[in-house]
């Protein structure tokens, strides 16, 4: 118990100081911990790398769409503080902006919404507003879950209980590519 209470000690510190973690995702300070300690690594260190280039709240230039839900889409994004160009490409591979969108599975809308989702968000995901608005609430109750874009990412396209399944990005292609191109990386 001590010994769990040191290390959290420790993790606070260097959140609180800025540490920087090395390339293998230790600090100085777990280095030196690991050392003295003659076991193997106590904590690894890693930072969620999802690329989001440009001005925040700026149109990705991979996102050509410039229509009537463009402003919609950004709204929403910034009410439930998901990084602008991550949901603007989630838009663009979701449905390609086509508020009419329908999946052979029965998704609905721009932010392809199954029915059950909509209805767990109270939201008619046949109104561009609350279609936009039910995505980026789902996608943002997805990253408090798992703390990460991309593990969000994931929950959002295949469920979250795949992704809990898995422990990560579950191994389906599909999943894989969609992390892959709304994430960049």
């Amino acid at each position: 118990m001590v010994r769990v209470g040191f290390i959290a000690f420790i993790c606070a510190a260097c959140i609180a100081t800025g540490t920087v973690a090395d390339r293998s995702g230790k600090t100085k300070q777990f280095q030196t911990l690991d050392r003295l300690n003659g076991r193997s690594p106590s904590v690894s260190l890693s930072r969620e790398h999802v690329y989001i280039p440009g001005v925040p709240g700026e149109v990705p230039r991979d996102v050509e769409y410039r229509g009537p839900y463009l402003d919609l889409a950004k709204r929403a994004a910034n009410r439930h503080r998901i990084p602008v160009a991550l949901f603007l490409r989630l838009i663009n591979q979701e449905s390609r902006w086509n508020p009419k969108a329908l999946s052979p599975k029965g998704a609905i809308g721009l932010s392809q919404l199954m029915p059950d989702t909509a209805r767990l968000l109270n939201v008619n995901p046949r109104i561009p507003s609350q279609n936009l608005e039910g995505g980026a609430r789902y996608l943002a109750m997805q990253y408090k879950r798992f703390r990460s874009w991309r593990l969000a990412l994931a929950a959002y396209n295949a469920g979250p209980e795949a992704v809990v399944k898995y422990g990560g990005v579950p191994p389906y292609k599909e999943t894989q590519n969609y992390v892959k191109v709304i994430s960049k990386r």
